[in-house]
């Protein structure tokens, strides 16, 4: 039985077979290498034999069958048969460079070879057969066998469409791509080449030239020498007459008496051109005759190593290919455009009598004031027109400015938006809203070509411009995003259609989000793709954020990502993600060393001011560390508020949030919080926002999505298939005062059971009650806190909030004493 139930067991655990690649033994290789090597000569043979008895065997290779039938080909029957196919029916002469190809393979199968190394040959070799026997096509009414029928049909089919000039164009152009791309024949390499060649042409005729060079230097040394030092004896002979001949001049030596001068070998450097090629024929000094015998001296010289032209991670990337961090989830099915709704019904409506009627009023309103335009243009958008003026010279563009409110007073308008000037134009913009808005779908903004050939990151698609563009922009270029406006001006629409564009583009394993909801209503749907997209802290249940205590412990932790992750950058010696993950699907990166591929990181919060009035500081710090260091590892973040106060959109945040979407508010002052300058005042709400990342301020009409919408999408990610878990941050331990300390009774504060009397009757954990009540400074107050807490009559730190108090009454506090006095 016991035996039984292992076997059970072990059948059970038995994981799921892998797929085996195809592996041959030596054995196979070398018969398989060998039957390449004797094929690539049947083809010689029989293409060779095919020239010399083709035009006998032509008849008979249809009635191959019948083994009356003779044929030359000196392969027989199949050998006619093989150069039938491959010359006639197929490349013509091109073929013999399949033989080529035949011959490599069983070189590298035989010699145990990778013959990985031969999928570029054969890609070479295909390529010039094919031109070569388009090119031989041309000749192929004269002779068949140079391009095969390959060769005449494709010629036939480029000279309907090019011509023959343009079908010999096309293949120069072929044969050019060969040369330059395979054999490496460029215009520099013959350059080179030539003049390599016109080097040793000139180097020959110097050596030609050597022996009269040398005469002519052997002669005019002496006659130096001779005015040099007048003391130098010659033989009479030495001068040398015109009609002398070269052989007399050859034999001619220099004989010196060495008793009767010394040579200064310093004075004759300036006049000798060449030292070595004068012979000085003297008679040896003593020190020369007693001086030993030289040494042998012989200079090997090493052969240099050879470079190695691949490194260690070229060749994991010729076998295995890059690195590819979605094979986790290779099944992974993007979602639908078709899961969206399509809200507009044929797009913008133009309204011809409003527009009209809405110019009429607009000059009308600038000519009581004594302005007078010189041009007027009309641009139509989904919820807003605006109308671009150009005055006449010498108005002032205040004096148009100002009259703000009685454009919109003329027009009965919601609210009227002056641009004056508007950037880049030489125009006035005056920015109406329709009197029928349209509404912009998230499904024409996801279906349109701008968001889908996006070359970003991380693409965002916002809605649609005035000009009716869809306005697409990247959150990692931003690098973080500030959205502020009044209650229900569109806010979490536009945190929807955010969310909704990166899962429309982005794989689960490029991109993941930390949301943060203190509503706890918002951003719910998106539980569904908690192991697909979602980052949590590990232990911990709800991917989406909800607690603030949980809310401080995740930023912190991305905190210690973002440190991580510049530790992985400076081992990758590195600057940014891209480059990082660049370099470790490349293969550059060994992931024993700790290297891991690096997904983007999108930390979401729903309702910022709710987290600063309840944690403060505790939540600006961190947010203030990742919004100032995190952009270049991939941590990006957005912050949604409704309070744009400066108590909340502190300086610090908003020094590093260049990129600002404001919704609609209800104050000049909020507009002036957000942008930095007024406008968000005048716009008419329902999605209608304003995006600036600099400068210049864009008017967007944000995409709308539904609920429902939503839902479909997170279903459709949901189910399938997953990730074991979400993607954990890294654990963060709380730095909790007090915790650490030992509650030790000999070190406690002289006036700790005061202390401890204060807190209980008051039931408020709190330094500063200490503080009031036993007149203390704050130093002390905060001791005697730790040791109430150390002691268990204190709870723990909770941010600002007072320490909740573990001991109910007096008369428990009394018991608790008495307890301690009887441990002790």
């Amino acid at each position: 039985m016991a035996k039984t139930k292992k076997a059970t067991t072990n059948k059970t655990a038995k994981p799921a077979p892998k797929k085996r690649k195809l592996v041959l033994s030596r054995s196979n290789k070398v018969l398989l290498g060998v039957f390449s090597f004797l094929f690539a000569i049947a083809l010689l043979l029989s293409f060779v034999s095919y020239f010399l008895y083709g035009n006998y065997d032509q008849s008979e290779v249809n009635e191959l069958i019948n083994r009356n039938e003779t044929v030359h080909n000196w392969l027989g029957k199949f050998g006619a048969y093989l150069a039938n196919l491959f010359l006639y029916h197929g490349f013509g002469v091109a073929s013999f460079i399949l033989i080529r190809f035949f011959c490599l393979l069983g070189a590298y199968l035989v010699l145990d070879l990778p013959a990985s190394k031969l999928k570029k040959t054969l890609f070479w070799d295909l390529y010039l057969t094919i031109i070569v026997s388009v090119l031989f096509g041309f000749f192929n009414q004269y002779l068949p066998e140079l391009g095969g029928v390959i060769g005449f049909e494709v010629n036939l089919f480029m000279q309907d469409y090019l011509g023959k000039t343009g079908t010999m164009l096309v293949l120069i152009f072929g044969l050019c791509v060969f040369l330059l791309l395979r054999i490496k024949v460029s215009p520099d390499a013959i350059k080179s080449f030539l003049e390599k060649k016109r080097e040793a042409k000139e180097e020959a005729e110097k050596e030609n030239t050597t022996p009269d060079t040398t005469t002519t230097e052997t002669q005019s040394a002496p006659t130096a020498v001779a005015e040099e030092v007048p003391e130098l004896v010659m033989d009479d002979a030495f001068e040398p007459k015109k009609d002398e001949s070269e052989h007399e001049l050859d034999n001619i030596t220099l004989s010196v008496k060495p008793s009767q001068f010394e040579i200064n070998t310093d004075d004759l450097k300036p006049t000798i051109t060449n030292a070595s090629e004068i012979k000085l024929k003297t008679e040896p000094s003593v020190e020369e005759t007693e001086a030993p015998a030289k040494e042998s001296f012989v200079i090997e010289q090493l052969a240099e190593e050879e470079v190695v032209s691949e490194n260690l991670s070229d060749k994991l990337v010729e076998d295995f290919g890059e690195f590819d961090p979605t094979l986790d989830l290779s099944n992974y099915q993007f979602p639908s455009i078709e899961l969206l709704k399509d809200y507009s019904s044929g797009g913008i409506t133009i309204n011809q009598e409003e527009l009209e009627e809405n110019k009429n009023r607009i000059v009308e309103t600038l000519r009581n004031y004594k302005i007078d335009i010189a041009q007027i243009k009309a641009t139509v958008g989904p919820t807003v027109t605006l109308y671009e003026i150009i005055p006449e010279a010498g108005i002032r563009i205040s004096k148009i400015k100002n009259l703000e409110d009685d454009i919109a007073l003329s027009l009965s308008a919601l609210g009227i938006r002056i641009i004056a000037p508007i950037p880049g134009k030489g125009t006035i913009g005056i920015e109406v809203p329709n009197k029928k808005p349209t509404m912009v779908s998230m499904k024409s903004v996801i279906a349109s070509p701008k968001f889908q050939n996006a070359e970003m990151e991380l693409p965002v698609a916002l809605g649609k411009t005035i000009s009716n563009e869809t306005f697409v922009v990247d959150l990692a270029k931003m690098p973080h995003l500030l959205m502020a406006g009044a209650t229900g001006q569109g806010k979490s629409v536009g945190l929807n259609a955010v969310l909704t564009s990166l899962l429309y583009k982005k794989h689960p394993a490029e991109v993941k989000f930390v949301l943060v909801d203190p509503k706890k209503v918002e951003l719910t749907l998106f539980n569904k793709i908690e192991r697909h997209y979602l980052a949590k802290l590990p232990d911990d249940g709800d991917a989406i954020i909800t607690d603030n205590t949980k809310v401080i412990h995740t930023l912190n932790s991305l905190c210690i990502e973002m440190d991580d992750r510049y530790n992985l950058l400076k081992d990758a010696m590195v600057r940014n993600i891209k480059e990082y993950n660049d370099k470790f699907r490349k293969r550059k990166l060994n992931p024993e060393n700790g290297h891991r591929f690096l997904p983007y990181v999108v930390l979401v919060v729903d309702e910022f001011a709710d987290l600063i009035m309840t944690a403060g500081k505790e939540v600006e710090t961190p947010i203030a560390r990742l919004a100032q260091l995190a952009r270049a590892i991939g941590i990006h973040l957005i912050i949604a508020t409704q309070r744009p106060s400066v108590n909340v959109i502190t300086g610090i945040i908003k020094a590093n949030f260049p990129a600002r979407i404001a919704f609609r508010v209800t104050s000049k002052i909020d507009s002036r919080t957000i942008l930095d300058s007024q406008g968000a005042d005048q716009l008419i709400g329902r999605g209608d926002l304003l995006y600036t990342q600099g400068n210049d301020i864009t008017r967007v009409q944000c995409a709308f999505v539904d609920t429902p919408e939503v839902e479909k999408i997170t279903e459709f990610i949901g189910s399938q298939k997953a990730y074991p878990d979400a993607y954990l941050l890294p654990e963060y331990v709380g730095e909790e005062s007090g915790t650490n300390l030992d509650n030790d009774i000999s070190e406690r504060d002289a006036m700790f059971r005061e202390a401890a009397e204060v807190i209980v009757t008051a039931q408020q954990g709190s330094a500063s009650l200490l503080q009031r009540k036993l007149k203390l400074g704050y130093n002390r107050a905060g001791r005697l806190i730790d040791q109430l807490e150390a002691a268990g009559i204190v709870g723990p730190f909770e941010g600002s909030k007072a320490r909740g108090v573990l001991i109910p009454d007096m008369a428990a506090l009394e018991l608790f004493f008495k307890n301690e006095e009887n441990d002790v």
